[in-house]
């Protein structure tokens, strides 16, 4: 792991955010902002976006290097609209560790295997990931442990990621050519990852970007600013995307795109103003990352309802017992934002839109066709075991 210590924690990262919102309010103009964020906007960048040949900003032959291309012959599954969703049928006691925190190292990989095998069709965990990774493929994890800094309470799970990887090399894959990476050193602890006895297999490498290791030429996508994505990203030939249902302070939602963009960019404090939409969805947009991300694994043994992305107070965290599969992005981040709608009613707190705090990027990222948006349209198939 990179040494790199993260600067301030968690908290003093949300006030320069908090900062950097203001200080961007004075940048960004009303009819500015207004242009971007309507539908026409989004259409216009979305296709400007689509073709770097285009894109006056994005040189093209600095973009297409940074496309990634499937190794020969071989196509990655994709299923719009449809999730995978598969449950312990045992109460959130049994099938939990001891201290309730993480989840019993059999229960989750049984979980994984069966969403994985129920969305793909295969016999097995293996047969499954074969589905989205090729041998030849260089593969990046990107898990999400912000809100597991202390005490690794509410992060993706140690015992959720170790399967991932042995599946990945047992499609062929070398070790040397997975890396398990986060943001800061902090977020990567908080998945336990390579943290006492919680090892990767030998050779698997892993990392941390800390906003300062992204040595591709900046390209601008949102409002003339200057990004990069981080090397683990674009080294990668295809990116695995792990992530959790989370309440965000800023933009109401966290989940399977907002994990893979401002997870991985150089400036994701630039990306926040007015709830991070349309940035989200323009970022994602890219195909620096359409090209890449192949899969999402979303970790809902525990899901955050309020006060997130930092697990600032446990009784927002709660138990759902649960794996989710996707290649949709929109599709999960849309059930992701309805479950955290549903726990909030029962609860009789204003929902995520009633708060102010209405993720908007996921309706822009419909909009500029990453996946569905419509619940209506949206598959998702439920099993317990």
């Amino acid at each position: 792991m990179d040494s790199t210590r993260n600067p301030g924690g968690a908290e003093e990262i949300e006030r320069a955010v908090q900062l950097e919102e203001r200080r961007s309010r004075a940048r960004l103009s009303r009819r500015q902002f207004a242009m971007a964020s309507s539908a026409a906007g989004l259409a216009a960048a979305s296709a400007t976006l689509a073709d770097p040949a285009q894109a006056a900003d994005d040189p093209a032959s600095a973009v297409a290097n940074l496309i990634a291309k499937p190794p020969a012959g071989f196509q990655p599954m994709v299923a719009p609209g449809k999730i995978t969703k598969v449950e312990a049928k045992s109460d959130f006691k049994s099938i939990m560790q001891p201290n309730l925190l993480w989840p019993e190292a059999d229960i989750a990989e049984k979980l994984l295997e069966r969403a994985m095998m129920e969305f793909t069709g295969a016999p097995n965990l293996t047969e499954a990931m074969k589905k989205f990774i090729h041998k030849d493929d260089i593969v990046a994890i990107k898990p999400n442990g912000i809100a597991g800094q202390k005490g690794a309470t509410m992060a993706v799970n140690f015992e959720l990621i170790l399967p991932v990887v042995k599946a990945v090399m047992a499609v062929g894959v070398p070790a040397e050519n997975i890396t398990v990476y986060e943001q800061y050193p902090g977020f990567l602890m908080g998945t336990r990852v390579n943290v006492r006895d919680w090892k990767l297999p030998e050779g698997v490498k892993t990392g941390t970007h800390n906003n300062n290791n992204h040595p591709m030429k900046p390209i601008q996508i949102f409002n003339g600013i200057s990004t990069r994505y981080c090397r683990f990203f674009t080294e990668a030939t295809a990116v695995i995307d792990m992530t959790q249902i989370k309440d965000h302070s800023i933009c109401g939602y966290t989940g399977t795109m907002k994990n893979i963009t401002h997870g991985n960019v150089d400036n994701p404090h630039a990306h926040h103003l007015h709830q991070a939409s349309p940035q989200i969805a323009m970022l994602y947009n890219h195909p620096i990352v359409t090209s890449r991300v192949r899969l999402h694994i979303t970790d809902a043994f525990k899901i955050m309802y309020d006060r997130g992305p930092l697990d600032k107070d446990p009784r927002t965290r709660i138990p759902h017992g649960a794996v989710y599969v996707a290649t949709d992005p929109v599709a999960m981040d849309t059930m992701g934002w309805k479950i955290v709608d549903d726990e909030r009613k029962k609860r009789n707190i204003p929902n995520l839109k009633d708060s102010r705090r209405e993720p908007r990027y996921v309706r822009n990222a419909g909009e500029f066709g990453l996946g569905i948006h419509d619940l209506n349209k949206i598959q998702m198939k439920s099993f317990t075991i």
